[in-house]
């Protein structure tokens, strides 16, 4: 269920609220972003305690943008209103309606479905509201549980890009999964 408009959107679920980022989330926000594990498979991190703040000031600016095309929104546990992790829908071809996602959790939350759960908002989010046609993501080969979700929401293994990102100093391959809109309407 998404609330508000696609300008300022709060995406719940049955256990989650997405929404977009908000300078007090700066502490919950270091919490996972410093954390060497959440970081391995990310081009960025682990941060230092600045660095969560341009994330932040950067996701805000995004909030302004008019078309709004950058969705960077938080993951929020609806019980307890507690800050797990950031995702995102940024839409990568306005004019071809391509899309894609990414997700990010605090260790803490790993192995409870909000991945996946996460990723069906953002999917659901993208064909419902943004009138997107496509939508991909990508991994780390070695991510398997990134994998596992991207399938378990209906993604379709796409190809394997070799050396394709370029960060922490090496050369990165990424796994490309996408899901289009027909698809994610049969799905439902």
């Amino acid at each position: 269920m998404v609330l508000g408009n696609v300008q300022k959107p709060i995406i719940q679920t049955s256990r989650l609220e997405l929404r977009d980022f908000r300078e007090v989330d700066l502490v919950e926000v270091h919490e996972y972003a410093s954390d060497p594990q959440v970081a391995r498979f990310m081009n960025w991190g682990p941060n230092t305690e600045e660095e969560p703040r341009g994330f932040i000031q950067k996701s805000i600016a995004y909030q302004k943008e008019k078309p709004r095309v950058n969705y960077p929104l938080a993951v929020v546990v609806r019980e307890g209103n507690k800050l797990i992790g950031g995702c995102g829908v940024y839409e990568s071809n306005i004019k071809s309606r391509v899309g894609w996602i990414g997700y990010c959790l605090n260790r803490q939350f790993w192995g409870h479905g909000y991945a996946t759960e996460t990723a069906i908002a953002l999917l659901g989010f993208g064909f419902t509201h943004l009138n997107l046609h496509r939508i991909f993501a990508t991994c780390d080969p070695a991510n398997t549980a990134s994998m596992h979700v991207m399938e378990k929401v209906g993604m379709q293994y796409e190809g394997h890009l070799r050396e394709n990102i370029h960060c922490k100093g090496a050369w990165y391959d990424s796994l490309i999964y996408a899901i289009l809109d027909c698809e994610w309407k049969t799905a439902k």
